[in-house]
């Protein structure tokens, strides 16, 4: 079940700042999302904002996009979840907010996939990329996951470039 609410003003600009405005080749989006991470309740919030230059997935040259979110370890799914449908659209705004338990011993032993899709009515719905996150990330996911734990409570929200789907090595 999705929860919406109003994302302060500020964390937008966050995701903004964050994001890294370069010329790049790819081809499949970006997506911008929050992690808030509550030790003491062993709560892991995730709120997916918004995604940008998704790639086109339809005949028409747009997509039906929604993303889920599962939380992994050792390769195995422990929970999913997702967001709703945002018909005919490239750049999607969701801000939906999504709670998983997580207890503190856990935390720095799962992994966050998070994977933009576009929904298909007839057929297979196709993955567009996705983003891991969590103890044996890189970059600027390990980046995100690190300054998630570093700061305790508070939502960290960053911009990511979406990956291909198919690429399994960090699964």
């Amino acid at each position: 079940m999705a929860v919406f609410l109003v994302v302060p003003a500020h964390l937008c600009m966050i995701c903004f700042q964050n994001h890294h405005f370069t010329v790049h080749d790819n081809k499949l989006g970006d997506i911008c999302f929050s992690l808030r991470y509550v030790p003491t309740a062993g709560k892991l919030t995730v709120v997916i904002l918004e995604a940008k230059n998704l790639k086109k997935m339809d005949v028409g040259g747009l997509s039906d996009p929604y993303v889920k979110i599962a939380l992994m370890q050792n390769g195995k799914r422990l929970k999913k979840k997702k967001t709703s449908i945002k018909k005919c659209t490239l750049n999607p705004y969701y801000n939906e907010s999504f709670t998983f338990e997580v207890p503190f011993e856990q935390i720095q032993k799962v992994n966050l996939v998070v994977t933009v899709v576009d929904y298909d009515r007839i057929g297979t719905s196709e993955p567009i990329g996705k983003v891991v996150l969590g103890y044996n990330a890189s970059g600027t996911e390990l980046r995100h996951w690190s300054d998630m734990l570093a700061s305790p409570r508070r939502p960290i929200a960053q911009w990511h470039t979406l990956k291909d789907p198919e690429d399994e090595k960090k699964d």
